[in-house]
């Protein structure tokens, strides 16, 4: 995050409706250089986007167009005061009508700015913004990765490796992991454990920040070395995108890895943790539903501005005798496949009557326990070790 010194500028986000008030706000922007505009919406979003390009963007201020829309722009500072991190709003008005000025400051702006938006006025607007903002503490430890799974289509094997992925961290890595059960309706991978239904998610995400590690430890289950978050109940309570936010960041600050198995990719919870991870990873298999669903929600997730670098396709059940080649496949998905997984039906049927997870012997264990340690910048072939500093790890390639 950036210090604040004003030889720093405060990364904003544009909301904009109006082009031409959009256009004179830049051009007097780069002429006042206290704001770095890194991303703009050109109609006021619902709420649910505004939340999603907040969570991709992290932007320090939100500058919005009060002009076009009075009363939706209202709705939006309100609605905007509720986020998490806490965000500076800035009004943008066409003119510097009084009644307005004081309608938005009330509704929660911390600024107002008038067209044409003279670079003297941005500078002390900047200066009362940079005193609001909470003086940053000491530096921490490097942050835990989080990793999301997700299917196209519900049964493609998204959760089967989430679950197999946290366990081959664990062993080639001996890091602290945390699988958390996130599919609601599903629980496959707390079936595969043999774990009961918990409340213990809506516990963790109801206390937030003020969970007390002691409190953490007796709501999780420990599956040998590894910390594993059961799914709740099926028909729960809808998760609201501030507190899985808040819920996430405690969780980086815990582990080194965090493993979310998300419901089917098209599932509220699935698009908010999505938006929360370091890399997401889409599930699909060689179905010409699976890859029909893959393509529209690849199609989705470029549409609501999700970062392609941190979208990865795995083809899951793959069988050599399929006539279909990756470059086919990635020609109907239309976008590069990262990974794929072998079919193993037997090593499968073994787990979901036995509860016991793949070994690496097995041919999916294998192939996963490769790809874990592409995650974990091991090379294959490369002893096993322990204590891999998370910012370390190499930026995962697009390619197979």
């Amino acid at each position: 995050m950036k210090c604040s010194s004003q030889a720093a500028r405060l990364t904003a986000l544009l909301v904009a409706p109006d082009a031409r008030l959009a256009e004179l706000l830049r051009a007097s922007v780069a002429e006042a250089r206290e704001f770095e505009i890194i991303a703009e919406l050109h109609s006021y979003p619902s709420t649910h986007t505004l939340e999603i390009r907040l969570r991709q963007h992290s932007p320090e201020v939100v500058m919005l167009d009060v002009a076009s829309d009075f009363a939706a722009a209202l709705a939006l500072i309100r609605h905007l005061n509720q986020a998490q991190p806490a965000v500076q709003i800035i009004g943008l008005g066409a003119s510097n009508d009084a009644g307005a000025v004081v309608a938005v400051l009330r509704a929660g702006a911390s600024e107002f700015l008038c067209a044409p938006f003279d670079p003297q006025q941005q500078r002390e607007a900047a200066k009362r913004l940079w005193r609001l903002r909470r003086p940053q503490g000491e530096a921490q430890r490097h942050p835990g990765k989080l990793l999301a799974f997700s299917s196209a289509k519900p049964g493609a094997g998204a959760s089967t490796l989430a679950l197999h992925t946290a366990l081959a961290l664990k062993r080639l890595t001996g890091q602290r992991i945390l699988l958390a059960d996130l599919d609601l309706g599903s629980a496959t991978a707390s079936f595969c454990l043999k774990l009961a239904p918990s409340s213990a998610l809506w516990e963790a995400l109801s206390e937030g920040a003020r969970l007390a590690p002691g409190r953490w430890t007796a709501l999780i289950e420990h599956v040998g070395d590894m910390d594993v978050l059961p799914a709740p109940a099926p028909g729960a309570e809808a998760i609201e995108p501030a507190r899985l936010h808040e819920f996430c960041e405690y969780l980086r600050r815990l582990y080194d890895w965090v493993i979310l198995d998300a419901p089917c990719i098209f599932h509220r919870l699935s698009l908010l943790s999505f938006t929360e991870c370091d890399e997401g990873f889409l599930v699909t298999t060689l179905e010409l539903a699976s890859l029909h669903l893959a393509r529209k929600a690849l199609a989705m997730l470029n549409q609501l501005g999700f970062a392609q670098e941190r979208m990865r396709v795995l083809v899951n059940r793959v069988d050599r005798a399929e006539p279909l080649g990756l470059s086919d496949i990635e020609k109907v998905i239309n976008a590069r496949a990262h990974s794929s997984f072998p079919s193993d039906g037997c090593a499968l049927e073994r787990m979901l009557t036995l509860g016991e997870p793949l070994g690496p012997e097995t041919v999916l264990g294998k192939s996963v326990e490769e790809f874990a340690g592409r995650l974990a910048g091991i090379a294959r072939g490369e002893n096993r070790r322990s204590g891999l500093a998370p910012g370390m790890l190499p930026a995962l390639s697009a390619g197979h």
